[in-house]
């Protein structure tokens, strides 16, 4: 049996080695195939990590309150982009109701705004975080120099503020930052802080942002009293549902909600937040590789064409093969020892290609700030050459059984 299976290799590479240019085309149309699959399901695997990672940033027990046009369910953010129309009842003294809340330990509110900084004839556009005082006990923010501003500087408005990596290094280059003065709108705001470097979230980057406590921002740079937002850790995970209810009654309370279609909020746990991007991504995985599986079934169709053609190319040397004691099953098994081996080497060269798109991509990336993980899972590097070579025996078994089923008579005639 064992030389039989050596035999039919041997021949069926002689075979191939005899049409290598039919051979090499349809290797890679394969190649390009189970390289897409690859690459599909490795993008799709970093972009999970990616957006995990970043919702990492939070703890489990983190609930997040954030304003909504009302109506819109899960999808209507605190301004609608399409309609222009901002959510603007989301007060601070909800905020400060929601902070005495039994289960809070700590919470922190959110705005955001886009300002020039300047310092010393260097200016820098940057993107204002307006975040409460706490903002470090409920995320994870790693200060480099200096401190984070404290409540007192928020409750007095105090005009401190924190840079990020980038904001610090253009302004300030090698000198410390920490107690001097930026500009904004001709106003002074002192840094308290400088951030760790924190590279690009979902290709917005992380080191040009800066941080105003929330009031300051509200009060001396955009004249409002409503916020985006309130993130809140809580003091028992065991409790956080309980939590999330209570926070819904109490904002329904406040602004006077007695129908759920008009809640002109949304309450999410980072549980759900992570739930809901794992069934997104997995979503968007499957789609990709369902596209990637098109493009090698096309392979596919390509093999049973160069099959079915070395077929009537070869019908005299069946005819002969059969006429010295070759039985049906050898033809048969012969052929599709053929795509196999095309289907497998097709394989090889996508999962090369495969490797290094993914490294291309990962190194481009990072190379942007963005943090992207370079991901290929052994599992779909097997899953590839598996359904390469079932592409190979599925694709290969018309014009094989063609081949089986040649009467060895009316070939020798066709010489």
């Amino acid at each position: 049996m064992n030389n039989n299976i050596l035999n039919y290799f041997r021949v069926a590479i002689e075979s191939l080695s005899k049409q290598k240019s039919r051979a090499i085309l349809t290797m890679i149309a394969v190649a390009i195939g189970i390289a897409s699959l690859i690459v599909m399901l490795a993008s799709g695997d970093s972009l999970k990590q990616l957006i995990l990672g970043q919702i990492d940033m939070y703890g489990s027990d983190v609930v997040n309150v954030e304003a909504r046009v009302p109506g819109r369910g899960s999808s209507g953010s605190a301004t609608d982009m399409a309609t222009g129309v901002s959510v603007t009842t989301f007060k601070n003294t909800d905020v400060e109701a929601i902070a005495k809340l039994n289960n809070v330990a700590a919470s922190y509110s959110y705005v955001t705004s886009q300002e020039i900084l300047k310092h010393q004839g260097e200016t820098k556009t940057c993107i204002v975080f307006g975040y409460g005082a706490q903002a470090p006990e409920v995320e994870k923010i790693t200060i480099k120099e200096g401190r984070f501003y404290t409540i007192d500087e928020e409750n007095s408005l105090s005009s401190v503020v924190v840079l990020g990596y980038t904001v610090k290094e253009k302004l300030f280059g090698d000198n410390d930052a920490v107690g001097e003065n930026v500009y904004i709108r001709g106003k002074p705001f002192k840094v308290t802080g400088v951030l760790e470097k924190r590279g690009a979230m979902l290709f917005f980057d992380m080191d040009s942002i800066i941080y105003i406590p929330t009031k300051t921002v509200q009060k001396r740079l955009l004249g409002t009293d409503y916020v985006i937002g309130v993130s809140v850790k809580v003091k028992d995970v065991e409790k956080i549902d309980q939590t999330k209810d209570d926070l819904i009654y109490l904002m329904r309370e406040r602004h006077d909600i007695d129908d759920p279609e008009r809640d002109d909020f949304e309450v999410m746990t980072m549980i759900e937040a992570k739930e809901m991007t794992e069934t997104v991504t997995n979503g968007i995985t499957i789609l990709l590789v369902v596209l990637a599986a098109i493009s090698l079934l096309v392979g596919g169709v390509g093999i049973t064409n160069i099959m079915y053609v070395s077929v009537v190319e070869r019908t005299f040397e069946i005819g002969l093969r059969r006429s010295i004691g070759a039985k049906r099953k050898d033809i048969l098994y012969q052929f599709l020892t053929e795509a196999v081996i095309l289907t497998f080497l097709g394989g090889v060269l996508g999962i090369i290609a495969a490797v290094s798109l993914v490294f291309l991509i990962y190194v481009v990336a990072n190379s942007y700030g963005l943090s992207w993980p370079f991901s290929i899972s052994f599992s779909s590097i097997i899953f590839s050459i598996f359904f390469s070579v079932m592409v190979g025996l599925f694709f290969g078994v018309y014009p094989a059984r063609e081949a089986s089923n040649i009467d060895p008579i009316e070939a020798l005639r066709k010489d």
